[in-house]
């Protein structure tokens, strides 16, 4: 007779040091679990803590408090196997941990084996190394369990088929990034090549600080067809059968176009943090430009119309176009708008400085006035109403410093800050099939900070598509300039955004936390010198 095994993979969205309502929630999904039918109930890496749980991990105290929910969560097992994502603390030894929990008894625990370093993680800091394989049964079927990054290389895997495993149970808590999947299913098949066992991947979704967690959990037979593949950015409880060494046929969800993905992650991002750290709502600076436009298109798909406000604020030098397009726009949306001439205050500050800036010539000095009296008025009704400013610069713009601190810098969250401005267009047209609400002027006209007459922003950067690719090349490939000149690209435009990119590190250590959606974005994984002398070979 077949061995057969029901596996329910708890695709859930957990929050960082919310260890009460993290062990509620996987105690709901072992009722649900339980009630389906299942044996087993899947969870994903450090589930109980969230992750990454950053410095909360040198606490005692923390590990206290999670053992003290393993228990709890061990009461609520009778009749089914829990496979359970936390931190453990044993005698001076901390180990990002997996525990097998049935009828309210530990039966093993596996502590992760390869403790990633790398882009934005910093397991190594926390965490000592796990030696031991956990291989345990049920139903008939050997069980092997793995965390993430023992997965992405070869060892841990093999072990476990060594001390006789039929089926690797995959836990992770792996951050999205554009074409995290495909790179995900590569992986996982190089690991069923090298062990012949069939794996089933729960990962977590949801957003955490600039992270986003896109879920879309898999299954993979022995030859590594896909037999199971949950939907990505929505929370899942889907029951797997296994029978006789294979995977019967569950949903397979199909991938999401690259557009459609990376604006669930924003909208993820952008619903996670005003809702976990308890924001009512959202204000956005209108400009009439594409930047501010999409992140208010994003702003209210994630929170809806009631929880947006936008703010217009004019300057003398806002051209008509502007004011009418954003007018289209929040109409198009339904949310509030308001519109706060600036120039009083304007005039107000020139008078304030005239004596100091008496016989010198107007500069981006006044500009960044414009841009900061605008940071001032947000902040002040992000202070009186207690939601949070997004700030709406772009991936282009952090890499080169086009953008003023205190000014349209200031705010609480970056949206689109790991978005090259060639994707906002991207986006942004992409958006408009979904429901036409941003009008096409914004799409259309040429990008302006709008701070003097007929300013547009190629007067001071190389056009966007040749900046983006030397951005790219430089900051996420770690190219040199003489291999990116080499490539084809203009050396003086190489030189020239590699020089913006490096004198503005300042900068972007002021910036507000954002969502990143690339391999490599400004935050967690971009750690270099402010200080630095080093000259880069061309």
């Amino acid at each position: 007779m077949d061995k057969t095994l029901a596996i329910a993979v708890a695709q859930l969205n957990f929050t960082v040091g919310d260890l009460t309502a993290n062990a509620d929630r996987i105690i709901r999904a072992l009722d649900q679990a339980r009630a389906a039918g299942a044996d087993l109930l899947l969870t994903p890496e450090l589930a109980l803590s969230g992750y990454p749980p950053e410095d909360l991990l040198l606490r005692p105290d923390f590990y206290r408090a999670c053992s003290r929910e393993v228990a709890r969560i061990a009461l609520h097992t009778d009749g089914i196997t829990l496979v359970l994502g936390h931190p453990e603390e044993r005698r001076d030894w901390r180990y990002n941990a997996a525990s097998v929990i049935r009828d309210g008894e530990v039966l093993a625990t596996y502590h992760k084996h390869l403790l990633p370093n790398y882009e934005v993680f910093d397991e190594e800091r926390y965490f000592d190394r796990g030696l031991d394989a956990c291989v345990f049964e049920l139903n008939g079927v050997k069980l092997g369990v793995n965390i993430c990054a023992d997965l992405w290389e070869s060892g841990p895997a093999e072990l476990v088929r060594a001390e006789g495993a039929e089926l690797l149970l995959g836990l992770n808590a792996s951050p999205y990034h554009m074409n995290k999947l495909a790179r995900r299913y590569e992986v996982l098949r190089g690991r069923v090549a090298d062990t012949g066992l069939p794996v089933v991947y729960c990962n977590m979704v949801g957003g955490q600080d600039e992270l986003v967690f896109d879920g879309a959990s898999f299954a993979l037979d022995a030859d590594g067809q896909v037999r199971y593949q949950a939907a990505s950015f929505e929370e899942r409880l889907d029951v797997l059968h296994f029978r006789g060494g294979r995977w019967e046929p569950g949903e397979i969800v199909p991938a999401r176009p690259i557009e459609e993905e990376v604006y669930e992650a924003l909208k993820t991002g952008v619903r996670d943090y005003l809702g976990k750290n308890g924001f009512p709502g959202a204000i956005i600076g209108l400009s009439g430009g594409i930047d501010s436009a999409l992140t208010l298109c994003i702003a209210v798909d994630a929170l809806g119309p009631e929880r947006v406000r936008a703010v217009m604020m004019p300057s003398p030098y806002t051209a008509q176009m502007s004011l009418d397009d954003s007018r289209a726009l929040v109409a198009n949306l339904g949310v509030r708008y308001d519109e706060i001439p600036i120039e009083p205050a304007m005039n107000t500050f020139a008078d304030l400085l005239a004596r100091q800036f008496e016989g010198l010539p107007a500069d981006t000095t006044e500009e960044n006035l414009q841009s900061r009296i605008r940071g001032m008025i947000l902040m002040a009704l992000s202070n009186k109403t207690g939601a949070i400013v997004l700030t709406t610069g772009n991936k282009s713009e952090m890499a080169t410093g086009y953008a003023t601190l205190y000014g349209d810098m200031a705010g609480g969250f970056a949206v689109l800050k790991d978005l090259y401005k060639t994707f906002v267009f991207r986006l942004s047209r992409w958006r408009n099939t979904v429901s036409p609400v941003m009008p096409e002027n914004i799409i259309t006209r040429p990008p302006s900070a709008e701070l003097k007459p007929d300013q547009t922003d190629q007067d001071s950067l190389p056009p966007y598509d040749v900046l983006d690719a030397i951005i790219e090349a430089y900051m996420e490939r770690d190219e040199s300039p003489r291999e990116i000149i080499a490539r084809g690209f203009p050396e003086a435009d190489v030189r020239r955004t590699v020089a913006m990119l490096k004198r503005n590190e300042y900068k972007r250590r002021q910036s507000p936390v954002g969502i990143r959606v690339t391999r490599r974005g400004f935050g967690r994984d971009w750690r270099y010198p402010i200080t630095s002398r080093y000259q880069d070979e061309y």
